[in-house]
């Protein structure tokens, strides 16, 4: 059998099950840390709750994934040990084959992040068919609104570590535990949590924006459209004011 053959014939068993995401559809991909408990915790023993080494080097991956992977990305989240992407609407990289595009972000988040600690880090990724551009606010309002469900979460988790409880009896203890309650458990301790930094209760975004024009460089006028850059926006706004934003990225495409 020929080369030519054999090819074609073992390809069909590659892409017979592709699967493409439709025209118009809104794709966001989130990518999550694989066992990144156990990498945080025990192996790096970073600090807990949050710790800024390994935020870096969130922010960091997230940055090339937004920039420098060929994708046309609008927006770029993290919070924890994930990370979303909103992708333009009409993205047509890979054919928008779905194997295509959880391979890739999975690899590149991977290889980037394992970079950056100087230790191997794995990710895998999942992409969000939205429909509508409200679909799109509230898939990353329920992200946003789990960073600080999270924030809450292991502020209150990690005082009871420190004040002695073991793994179970700090996680059965939050049990059934109101969100007035835990904040007030932690003023008490001494933590008010309306002073934990924003970037811990709202993740961290990475926007584009234009770059300021240089007055002074003759080659300027002539630029038909301004050069942009991606920012790093640790301090997201809340709620309404969020949704807003994430619309308005949304809708300015």
């Amino acid at each position: 059998m020929k080369f030519e053959q054999l090819d074609r014939r073992m390809r069909v068993y590659e892409t017979a099950h592709d699967h493409c995401v439709l025209p118009g559809i809104h794709m966001v991909a989130r990518i999550d840390g694989r066992s990144f408990s156990r990498l945080t915790h025990v192996t790096e023993g970073f600090d807990a709750p949050y710790d800024a080494r390994f935020r870096d080097c969130m922010v960091a991956t997230l940055v090339h994934l937004v920039t420098s992977c060929g994708f046309s990305v609008l927006f770029g989240y993290t919070q924890s040990d994930e990370l979303s992407l909103l992708f333009r609407q009409d993205e047509s990289l890979f054919g928008r084959k779905l194997r295509k595009y959880l391979s890739v972000l999975a690899g590149e988040a991977s290889a980037k992040f394992s970079l950056e600690l100087g230790r191997v880090g794995v990710f895998d990724a999942r992409i969000s068919q939205l429909p509508d551009v409200e679909r799109v606010v509230e898939y990353f309002r329920w992200r946003h609104e789990d960073a600080h469900r999270n924030a809450l979460n292991g502020h209150s988790y990690w005082l009871l570590r420190r004040q002695g409880l073991d793994d179970h009896e700090a996680t059965t203890r939050l049990q059934g535990v109101s969100v007035a309650d835990r904040n007030e458990m932690l003023f008490r301790a001494g933590v008010n949590f309306n002073d934990v930094p924003a970037w811990q209760k709202r993740g961290i975004g990475v926007l584009w924006e234009d770059e300021p024009r240089d007055e002074t460089d003759p080659a300027a006028p002539a630029r038909k459209s301004p050069k942009r850059r991606a920012v790093v926006q640790y301090e997201l706004p809340m709620k309404s004011e969020f949704d807003a934003l994430v619309r308005g990225i949304v809708q300015r495409q």
